[in-house]
Order: C-alpha cells, then structure tokens, then sequence
C-alpha cells in the first residue's frame, strides 16, 4: 500500500487551520467531534499547499529518500531527470556541471535534463495550438492543475491538452536511448509529480519523484560536496529553449507561440487564486474570453513546493534565465535539431480520467440551519474569509457537506468564547458561594464530629466503669464493643486477646461462648424479639444474661452478671426474695378476696335458712 502523498503529525499540529484555509479543493477537513484536520486523500490534488502554509511543519509529503537508496543499491543503470528549476534551487553551487558530477557521485549513470522533454512537448503544443478547428485547451504540464479539472471540473477533460508532461516525455527519450530496463529518478520542484508517475508504464516509466529538498538531504547522506568534484556535463540529448520552463510563460516561448495581446490566442496565468479563477472562467465564459490557457498552479515551476522554502520568486526568475542565456552562448543548434528529429515521433499523447470528488449540494434548509446557528445574515454572501471559503455561505455549504465544522469561523468562535467565558463567570461565582457553605459544612461536620467523638469517649468510659459485663455485637456475630468485666468473664484466653484487639473488636463471638449462650444472640438479631434474665451456664459460671435490639437485625447488646460473685448473689437473693414476697402477698391476697367473697355467700344463706324457719314456726 503506497503511504499517502500528505502527511498530518498530529502532535506537532496546533490546531490554527491554516492548513484548511490554504487547501484550495477542501482536501484537508476538520469534522465533528475531530480535534486535528484530516486529509482526505481522494481530494487532494497535490498542490502542497498546506505544507507550506503549516506554521508548526506539521505536515509533511511522502519521503521518497530511502525508495532511492534502495534502487542505488540494486547495482542497477540508474537515470536522474534533472528538471529545469535547479538554478533557481541550488544557487549555492557555482557551477551546474559540478552539480551534475554530485549527482552522478551517487551512483547514477546517466543525467539528463529534462529541458530536452520541453522542447519535444513545446513541438507538441505549437502543432496542437497552430491547427485551430474551433477547440481551445487547457496545457496539461502542471500535475495540480490537470488534477482538479479531473476531480472538481469533469466536464473539462476533453479540453484538457492529451499530452504529457515534461518529465514524461524525456523519461520516454531515456527508456528509446537505454531500454526499458533502466531505472529512472525525477527530481524536481513538484510535490503532485510522486503521483503523477503512477499514471505510466512502459516507455513512460518514472520509478520515484524526489524533490530537491529530499535531493539536499541524499547530498548529506553520502556526504557529497562540490568542492571535491569536477567538472561533469548532462548526458544527450540536450535542452535548448527549454531551460525556461521553471518560468510560467517559458513552454510557449520554447514553442515560439504567439503571446501577442493584439494576435495571439493563448493566455499564461499562475498561483493559486489566479488558477481557480482561471479554470472557472474557462468554464463559464469561454465564448467570451475564446483563448487557449497555459495554465501553472505555482507561480512557475521555481515556486513549487519541492524547493526551499525561503526563496524569492524574482531572484529565481533572473536565476533561471541566466542559466537558460549561459548554456544557449556555445550552444550546438544543429546536434539539437538532429536529436529533435529523432525523437519527435514519440508518442507523447495521453488522456485523464474522470474522478469527480464534488459532493452533493445540501438543501437550502440545511444552508439556513448552519448560518443560523453561526448568526450570520439570511444570504450568507458576505464574510471575512478567514475560515479559507470565500464567504459565509460557501462556508456553510460545507459544514454542511462535513468538510467543515462551525469552530472554524473566527467571529463564531469568539463569540463562542465570550459566552463561555461569561458562563464561567457566573458558575466561578456560584463554586465561590457552594465552597463558603461547604466550608461551613465542613466547620460544623467537624464540630459534630468531635462532639461525638467525646461522646463516644465518654460512654466507652462509662462502659468500662459498669460492674456488669456488657457487649455489643452486629449482624454476623462480630464484636463492636465490649467492657473489662465482659472480657473477665471470658477468661485467660479473652485476656490475651484484649491485650492485642482492645475490646475485642472485631473478634467473632461464636469463638469466644458456648453454643447454648452464643445462640442467644443469634435469636435477638433474627427475631428482634429481647430476652431478659436468662440464667446461663459457662464454663464454671452461672450467668445472667439479657439479651436485647439496638438496631434491628443488625446490632443487639448484652449485660450479663455472673451470679457466683457475692455482690451480684446478694443483691439476687434480695430481689428475688422481694419477688417471692410480692408473688406471696398477691397470692394471700387472692385468698383472702376468695375467703371473703365465701363468707358473704354463706352469710346470705344462713340468714335465708333462719328467715325461712321463722316463717314455719308462726303457721
């Protein structure tokens, strides 16, 4: 699988979008939900433009450095194309027959200027444009430009020139000179040319594209330096007038057509604005305009993306043409001409594929929607450019096509931030009042805290003051709390344990009774029903146990008094003795409510017997 042309290191990238705003065909998108750009390869057209635009050089375009080693090092014939733009790049080497010595020094065998390619192409170009039938063209010398016709203007293809590139071109003379079998490098200023190469085979063939910064980088690597070389000249066949091709109008001076505004029916534009206008225009009003136009989507070739970044467009030109003058003083005309015979019956002709990548216009409604939420006006005809569309609507449109997202508009997004900044204001002020109160709370948490504490304290001291053995225990039998004389009556093994767990806490009970006392627990936390008074057996004790519910199936205490002590059985006997005094007295009681309620019945019957006797005796 080929690596993509561009490249986005995400963590390099600061998220500033110039990279979208430059792209000129929307390839590099910022969705929903997305942090960082996306470069939509189907789109993109090679242009490098973003990579130039990039202020962090998060973006880079596929290295083709190592895919060069590689072949050098097959031990194979190996062509360099050299284009025409190396004044303009390496003005630092004083003389271009040293610069091709260094290319040669690392291991190709032939070095060949791609000059030659232009003049055959400029032929092509000046019969094409001489036998006029009605039909005007777009050249089709610039990867980008022929690119976005296929992509973005479909119905333009069969105004597209169907002939190849330069660099095609002399990569067709190489394989006629040495065979199909010879490799060859490009090396130039154009990122779209590591793709263009893809499009041929056969005579054709181009194996890698390099640009001249990646040429730099080779130099370094096998530490190649002008000063320990020689002289070295280009391999035939040699370029005449096409060593100003790096410049935009050079191919029609090369081809000798007329650029007369007065007679001539070609029109040169370059740069990026300038070429979509250009294409549009032809499009929409090329009765009107009727002309061929040469089209450049750099401002030349020596203003490509595969040169250094910080050369000057004028400079470049004057280098350039100083090189074109300086090579054509001894030029030999006549071996040109011959060679130019001999090649011209090339097939230089092609022909481009439809690859329409326009997206569906949206509806109307969904175009509102987006302005509407941006509070933009109704037409949306107007805007401030920086989001790289050329107005609000145009922007919507692709918001809504998902090539955008709405935080792209510079005044929606500040506008966004002012009502952030002013949401956090006030929830900064409403955090401010919420940490007062908590810090209240915490204020009286800390005082009922230590308030309970103390409470806490107090009790366990308490506790541990009661005669009485008391324990408390939750749902699973374990020890939450006990008292010294609880432990004391557990015995030695209890105190052991107290003395490494104070208070036994967390001990399990079932370890510490016997079966019939523990059970006693056990029957609180199920039941909830408390028992009292429940005389107990332990060991050699006799124990007095109630049992009762602090919390329900969860928690239950205990007291338990062992009954052998002298002040427990004392203070037993008396209240039981008082029990069985109450229990006597209530029994005479009844008695003696039973023994009077006797004596009354009796009482009426006697007297009812003697009144009935009187009676008897007076009859």
């Amino acid at each position: 699988m080929t690596t993509p042309l561009i490249l986005i290191e995400n963590s390099k990238c600061t998220v500033c979008y110039a990279c979208v705003r430059a792209c000129p065909v929307k390839a590099i998108v910022v969705k929903p939900n997305q942090e960082f750009p996306t470069v939509i390869h189907d789109r993109c057209i090679g242009c490098g433009n973003c990579y130039r635009a990039c202020p962090t050089q998060a973006i880079g375009y596929r290295d083709s450095t190592r895919e060069v080693m590689d072949l050098l090092q097959q031990n194979k014939e190996i062509a360099a194309i050299l284009s025409p733009s190396i004044p303009g790049e390496f003005d630092d080497i004083t003389d271009y027959r040293k610069f091709v010595t260094m290319i040669r020094a690392m291991g190709f065998k032939y070095v060949v200027e791609a000059a030659f390619g232009v003049d055959l192409v400029a032929h092509k170009y000046a019969e094409l444009f001489s036998d006029f039938r009605g039909k005007y063209y777009i050249t089709s010398n610039c990867p980008p430009v022929f690119t976005m016709v296929e992509k973005y203007y479909p119905e333009l293809i069969e105004n597209l020139a169907p002939l190849v590139s330069p660099k095609i071109a002399t990569a067709k003379v190489i394989h006629q000179l040495y065979g199909n079998s010879v490799k060859i490098v490009f090396i130039g200023p154009c990122i779209a040319a590591k793709e263009e190469i893809f499009r041929y085979d056969g005579d054709a063939k181009i194996d890698v594209a390099l640009t001249f910064p990646e040429l730099r980088k080779l130099f370094d690597i096998f530490n190649i330096k002008e000063s320990q070389l020689e002289f070295s000249d280009f391999d035939s066949p040699l370029g005449y007038k096409g060593a100003l091709f790096p410049v935009s109008n050079g191919i029609l001076q090369c081809a000798g057509l007329d650029e007369n505004l007065l007679t001539g029916n070609i029109v040169t534009s370059e740069g990026r604005n300038e070429t979509i206008e250009a294409i549009k225009e032809f499009d929409q009003n090329l009765e009107a305009i009727c002309e061929h136009f040469n089209i450049f989507y750099c401002e030349g070739c020596m203003m490509g993306p595969g040169m250094s970044h910080d050369g000057k467009k004028f400079i470049r030109k004057r280098l350039v043409v100083d090189y074109a003058n300086k090579r054509l003083k001894n030029f030999d005309k006549k071996s040109w001409a011959a060679h130019v015979s001999k090649y011209k019956s090339l097939d230089l002709g092609c022909s481009f594929t439809n690859d329409d990548q326009r997206l569906p216009f949206p509806d109307e409604e969904k175009i509102q929607e987006v302005l509407n939420i941006m509070g933009k006006e109704e037409s949306g005809e107007k805007g401030c450019s920086s989001c790289g569309f050329e107005s609000c609507r145009h922007f919507a449109v692709a918001v809504a096509q998902g090539l955008a997202k709405t935080d792209m508009c510079n005044n929606y997004s500040l506008k966004s931030k002012h009502e952030y900044i002013k949401t956090l204001k006030i929830t900064n002020e409403k955090l401010a009042k919420t940490q007062e109160a908590l810090k209240m709370s915490e204020t009286l948490a800390r005082q009922e805290q230590q308030a309970t504490q103390e409470a806490l304290e107090q009790t366990s001291a308490m506790l541990q003051k009661l005669p009485s053995a008391v324990v408390l225990v939750d749902e699973k039998l374990k020890i939450l709390e006990s008292n010294q004389s609880f432990i004391n009556i557990l015995g030695e093994e209890a105190k052991e344990i107290n003395e490494v767990i104070p208070g036994l806490k967390g001990a399990d009970l079932k370890t510490l009774l016997n079966f019939q006392f523990y059970k006693l627990f056990s029957y609180v936390i199920e039941n909830g029903e408390d028992i009292i008074n429940r005389d107990i057996h332990n060991n050699d004790s006799l124990l007095n146990v109630s049992v009762f519910t602090l919390k329900k199936n969860k928690i239950v205490g205990a007291i338990i008094r062992d009954m052998y002590t002298p002040e427990v059985r004392k203070e037993e006997v008396i209240n039981r003795v008082n029990d069985v005094i109450e229990q006597n007295l209530a029994m005479v009681q009844q008695i003696a409510f039973l023994l009077g309620e006797g004596a009354s019945k009796t009482e009426k019957m006697l007297n009812s017997v003697i009144e009935s006797h009187k009676e008897t005796g007076k009859s």
